[in-house]
């Protein structure tokens, strides 16, 4: 281990947990450790406090706390609403998501795919926005739910969940939102949304891993995703992950009191740093909505570099960032959200998300600003594919290009194999 500073830009991926939240969880990890479903009074004891946390993040919603169902993740979230709705209504087999969802959805959709199912895509703006014409067209009388994300991960582009689930509403399909991203960030209150389920994830709010919720509307059909016993009334089987959930409580009274400093603060050092890169760095250019997002979320495209090597040298100086979602660190693939909003492959690898939270600071933007150019500069200096090249005149750069293209192609080719 080292004591070197780490100056933490990818708090979309995950996030630190708050001192408030950890001191909340303490007790359940030392004393008050008992099964919140025994009959006797040690264990017993326990169910008031999970309880108490399932009205926290009931408040962080404006919802009624017997719909909140604790999961946990996201992923399962996402998955046990979809699921539910299929299974509520067996002779409905379409399902419509966005070409730009979490790993989460896109992955599920192909896994319902391979099922039978038929699952609609839909296209996005060059933006990342959503058209809502299309969606609209694309419900059928088989279309047994939407699920469309509150906010995207990697631009921070956020959608019109409120136009959205009215169209639904309309047509009596049901409506899932993935809104893992707003909490904290953007005021949610279900009541005006009008969505059927809506899922998030603690640890993007300052709590542990580990723990989620599902909102299910009242009076909305729901099938379990997990079968057990009768935990959450019945809708998730599995011993209640009680210091987590007291812990996702606390953090959700949290983000609601820094709903402020996120749109304020926050902000600013977001648009400090963005603004700052795109007019100090030649050839970036910022990906998404400037107005329709997240006010945390930066994604920029740094021309003739791959992110990687951006990502391997900022990680070198205690600079964390990231190219894309965590759930697909790892992958050759380009972002299947910026390849969805028209980028080239080339283009794709060569972008940079930077999002922001609330224990971010001016010195650390100020070292991030500070150190960003040079390592930039020192990467199209050694890049074939970059026409101020000291030796450009020997490449041909559109052939660069193909060839670079074709390298990749093949080591994910045999990615894939192994």
């Amino acid at each position: 281990m080292t004591d070197r500073k780490v100056y933490y830009f990818d708090n979309n991926a995950t996030t630190r947990i708050a001192p408030e939240v950890f001191e909340a969880m303490r007790p359940f990890l030392t004393e008050l450790w008992g099964n919140p479903s025994s009959a006797y009074g040690f264990g017993a004891q326990v169910h008031g406090h999970v309880e108490k946390a399932r009205q926290q993040v009931a408040a962080l919603l404006n919802a009624d706390a017997k719909e909140i169902i604790f999961t946990s993740c996201g992923t399962e979230s996402n998955n046990a609403a979809i699921h539910s709705a299929l299974m509520t209504n067996p002779k409905k087999r379409h399902v419509i998501t966005t070409a730009v969802e979490h790993s989460a959805n896109m992955n599920f959709g192909e896994y319902l795919r391979r099922q039978g199912y038929d699952v609609t895509f839909l296209p996005v703006e060059p933006d990342g926005t959503l058209d809502i014409h299309l969606l609209e067209k694309a419900i059928r009388p088989d279309t047994a739910i939407v699920s469309v994300m509150y906010a995207n991960n990697e631009t921070g582009v956020v959608f019109p969940i409120e136009e959205i689930a009215a169209i639904c509403r309309s047509k009596e399909v049901l409506f899932h939102t993935d809104a893992v991203q707003a909490p904290g960030k953007i005021k949610l209150d279900v009541r005006n949304l009008g969505c059927d389920f809506l899922s998030l994830s603690a640890h993007k709010l300052h709590a542990p891993k580990g723990i989620g919720c599902l909102y299910v509307k009242r009076r909305t059909k729901f099938q379990p995703y997990i079968v057990g016993g009768h935990q959450e009334r019945g809708k998730r089987g599995g011993t209640e992950n009680v210091a987590n959930i007291v812990a996702f409580g606390r953090a959700a009274e949290l983000a609601v009191q820094k709903l402020d400093e996120e749109n304020t603060r926050v902000r600013a050092l977001r648009d400090r740093l963005e603004n700052s890169i795109l007019s100090k760095i030649p050839n970036t250019i910022r990906n998404g909505s400037k107005d329709q997002r997240l006010p945390n979320t930066t994604n920029i495209a740094f021309e003739f570099v791959e992110a990687e090597a951006i990502l391997l040298l900022l990680d070198g100086i205690g600079i964390c960032a990231s190219s894309g979602s965590a759930c697909t660190t790892g992958s050759l693939d380009p972002s299947h959200v910026l390849t969805a909003m028209g980028l080239s492959p080339m283009r794709a690898r060569g972008c940079v998300r930077f999002s922001l939270g609330i224990y971010n600071t001016d010195d650390d933007v100020d070292y991030l600003l500070k150190q960003l150019p040079g390592i930039i500069k020192k990467l199209r200096d050694i890049s074939p594919l970059n026409p101020e090249h000291p030796d450009n005149d020997k490449y041909d750069i559109d052939a660069a290009r193909i060839k670079h293209e074709q390298d990749l192609a093949e080591a994910l080719k045999d990615e894939k194999a192994a």
